[in-house]
Parts: C-alpha cells; structure tokens; sequence
C-alpha cells in the first residue's frame, strides 16, 4: 500500500553553468524555481492500478522517482509497504559495457535484492526475459526493446509490493507488451499494487482500477479512468486552443462556435435504443453555428461499458467537410453498421477541424448519450465485434 500526502518538489534551473557558478561564489540568487509536484496527495490500495495521467511536464517522471527513492521530497510524506520497483526510464541502472547476466545482479542489488534472492531468481529472469544467447552479450549491443525486456524481467521478480511502470513499457515489440501485461494482472491478482503511467488512454481505462491526473505539479482528478482520461482529453484541447476554450452548460467544452443542440440515437430498424448487433445504428444530431466557419469536421465515438474505446470515425477522415454559416443549423445523420458485441455502450461527438480534436476545438462531449446492443441479427461470435469470416474445408483423400 502506498500514501503520499502533501508531496512536495522544486528543483532550481539555472540558464547556463555560468550562472550556476555565480551562485555558488557570490550566495546571490541566479537561478528561477521550478515547482515539479505541489502538493499531491492519494493513496493505492493492495491489489489496486493507479493510473497516472498527465501531459510532458506536468511532474509524473518526477512523482515516480520520489517513489523509488530516486529523488527526496522538499516537504509532505510517502509511506509504502514493502518494497517498491519499477520500469522509468531506459537504462537506469544499468552498465552497458557488461553482459545482461551481470547487469542482472547490478540492477537487482540496486533494488535491493541480497545475492541469496537474485541466485534464486536468476533462471526465472533469463526464461522470462527471452533474450537467448543475447544474455551473455555486453548491453551496448542491446536494443531498447532488449533493454526494456531485461529491466522488466529483473524489476517483475524483486518481489515488490509496489510496481511502478512508466512510458519505457512502450517501446517493446507487441508480443512482449502482452506478455507484461499479462504478468502484471498477475501481479495484481497476487495483491500487489501497481501504478502505471502512459500515455496509452486505452490501456489505462483497460487496466487500472482508478486513475489520477496532474497538471502543472498538482492533482487535478482522482477518479475512475474514464473520468480520469476526459479530463485529460480537455487539457490537451485547451493546450490548443489558449484560453479560447469553455465549458457549456450540458458539460460539453470547446469554443462553442458550433454545438451539438439535440443527439438521437436508435436501432435503423427498432426504432428505439436498443438494437441488434448487425443492426444498423442511426446517429441523429442537430448542429448549430454561431459563427462564419469552413472546415468543420463531426465525429463520433463508441465505448464500450469499461470506457474502452470501440470505434470512432470523423467526417474528416470521409473526405467530408461541413462548411456553416452564423446562425445556421444544420441537420446530420451518422449510420455506423454496428457488428459489436451485446452490451451498453455510450456515444461521445466532437466537432473540430482538420483531423482531431487538437486543431481548433470547437465542441466536445462525452457520453452525449447511451444505447446497448442485444442479442445478434446474424451468427453469433465472440469477442468485441464481428469481423468478415470464412471457412474453407477440404476433405483430404485416402492415398491408394
């Protein structure tokens, strides 16, 4: 279990080493202060992932280090049960001139493993981290992907109470992201901890429990992923746009130039929210301008119950764009084939332009509205959709 409470951390930045110098004979200030965390303050739970969201900068790496104790605190606490390892930055405790069978015993003593534990688990990292006979090569030799393979293996095996997990998990082939993946549910089933720091918002709404997100050094959300990962989504719009963006009085955000004013959903055949998977479903929105504008892009997306992410599309990405005078209004409807499994999904719309949200947010809203899927209009499958599938059987002949 992990409490922090009221963390704190700066660090002084200086604009050349020439000021750093004269700092330290004159005892004059030469440097600016850079606040990284500002008072943070959560808790992770046994059997628990903690997301953590945030953009570059806004003190996640910075959090991450003052739990593994990498960094001290300026002010505030940490209380942790147990051991803490993880997976930050590539190549941090490691020496790339030796083999990765002796960067097995450096890395693990740095976590704090004796040589009595890394002799027990040392077959168990090599089979793990399936670098063959790459283990008794120097790490020079090694790709990130390699790197990455063996810090995971070495940190996954320190029996930790706590597994940190930062971007390098990112740079791993996919079969290897699975396998990680895997070990880390494992991990969780087995009541540990784990906290995990991407900037994959699928993963995090697939995999964490709850999720918290930084800006700017403070804790702005704490919350279930999918709240965690609007939030988010907001700030980068914002980063985009400037000041410039808003929030409306239905919970949407943008520059409100254009809005959705009414969202219809419902089964092309049903008639009603609820429809059969096969089923076409029908998107009705009503848009309105309240100013002149020339490359508009709608687009819609579908997910699922967990919030995971099912399918979205734009007009954009149609080769379509809405062009809309001021005080205009506009009627669309949006047909998607919805070959998805049975089950509740939401509806969230955007209008923008170009091909995302970033450029020029002028409307955003989650969850607008809801429908669910039941049972199956053609044969039934598994899985999240119903991909095009055929089987080709032969029969094969007895030889004379």
């Amino acid at each position: 279990m992990i409490v922090v409470k009221d963390l704190h951390k700066s660090f002084k930045l200086f604009a050349s080493p020439r000021e750093r110098l004269k700092e330290a004979l004159t005892g004059k200030s030469h440097h600016t202060q850079h606040t990284a965390l500002d008072g943070v303050s959560f808790e992770v739970a046994e059997g628990e992932v903690l997301g953590v969201l945030g953009r570059n900068g806004a003190g996640k790496s910075t959090l991450l280090k003052l739990l593994t104790g990498v960094l001290m605190p300026d002010a505030g606490s940490l209380q942790i049960d147990g051991r803490v390892t993880g997976l930050l930055e590539l190549g941090t405790g490691f020496n790339s001139e030796l083999s990765g069978i002796d960067n097995i015993t450096i890395n693990a003593l740095m976590l704090g493993m004796t040589h009595g534990d890394i002799e027990r688990h040392r077959d168990a990292i090599i089979e793990f981290c399936e670098l063959g006979e790459y283990i008794h090569e120097p790490l020079r030799t090694y790709s990130s992907g390699m790197v990455m393979r063996l810090g995971f293996a070495i940190a996954i095996h320190a029996d930790p109470a706590c597994f940190l997990v930062d971007e390098a998990l990112s740079v791993g082939d996919g079969y290897f992201q699975q396998k990680c993946i895997q070990r880390i549910r494992q991990f969780k089933q087995e009541g540990g901890a784990i906290m995990f720091v991407s900037h994959d918002l699928n993963a995090v709404k697939v995999l964490c429990d709850r999720a918290i997100v930084l800006e700017g050094g403070r804790l702005i959300h704490n919350g279930d992923p999918e709240g965690a990962v609007n939030h988010y989504n907001r700030i980068m719009a914002e980063q985009a746009e400037g000041d410039d963006l808003r929030e409306g009085e239905s919970g949407a955000f943008g520059t409100q130039e254009v809005v959705v004013t009414h969202c219809h959903v419902q089964g092309q055949d049903s008639q009603s929210s609820m429809l059969a998977s096969g089923e076409t479903l029908e998107i009705h929105l009503r848009l309105k301008a309240s100013a002149a504008l020339d490359d508009i892009a709608l687009g819609v997306l579908l997910r699922d119950r967990y919030g995971q992410d099912v399918f979205g599309q734009n007009t954009h990405q149609h080769k379509q764009t809405l062009v809309m005078s001021e005080g205009e209004e506009l009627d669309v409807v949006v047909r998607i084939k919805a070959n998805i499994a049975p089950g509740k999904y939401t509806l969230s719309a955007a209008l923008h332009s170009s091909d995302h949200h970033l450029e020029n947010c002028y409307w955003w809203h989650d969850s607008l509205d809801t429908f669910e899927v039941a049972g199956y209009r053609f044969s039934k499958f598994s899985g999240m959709c119903r991909l095009d599938c055929a089987f080709e059987i032969g029969r094969q002949h007895d030889k004379c």
